[in-house]
């Protein structure tokens, strides 16, 4: 994958330049230089299998051990420290914040990804409750439109535990 490739380079351009970075000046290069080309298109290419998700996440859990005062500790400890969400949930927001500007009509709607909603309306709840697409293959299981209608009860659970309800 290029963009690891690449991601792994610029970290090391960063650690052969700057000797003792501190949490504010590491955050501020990790999230202009190196971030970037992890989440390069992700609303479109995201990866679904594990391995995948694992080799990107390790870029990260690599950076935040540049910071010498955190090196010693656990992964999330580090990111908890530098206020750095894990870059699959990240992956995960976005995907819901495009669900969001889709379903409201922030996009062109000639260009923009045709959502179903549910037609059902004896059941409660919203009227912006979508439909899950029944798939054979794995192209189309894990494309867009698909995965966010999985990863809506996920972002729920995920948004609860942060708000700490």
């Amino acid at each position: 994958m290029k963009k690891i490739n690449k991601a792994y380079s610029i970290l090391g351009i960063i650690k052969r330049n700057f000797i003792y970075l501190d949490t504010n000046s590491f955050v501020l290069l990790y999230k202009s230089m190196v971030r970037p080309h992890l989440e390069y298109a992700n609303s479109v290419w995201c990866p679904y299998k594990k391995g995948d998700i694992e080799t990107i996440e390790k870029v990260q859990k690599r950076a935040t051990k540049l910071i010498i005062s955190l090196k010693h500790l656990p992964y999330m400890e580090r990111l908890k420290q530098l206020k750095l969400p894990t870059l699959k949930y990240r992956r995960l927001r976005g995907d819901m914040i495009e669900v969001y500007k889709i379903v409201h009509n922030y996009y062109d709607s000639k260009t923009a990804v045709k959502m179903k909603f549910n037609s059902f309306q004896i059941t409660r709840g919203n009227n912006y409750k979508l439909q899950k697409i029944v798939c054979h293959y794995n192209l189309r299981k894990y494309s867009f439109c698909s995965r966010v209608v999985n990863a809506r009860r996920l972002a729920i659970l995920v948004f609860e535990i942060i708000c700490g309800l």
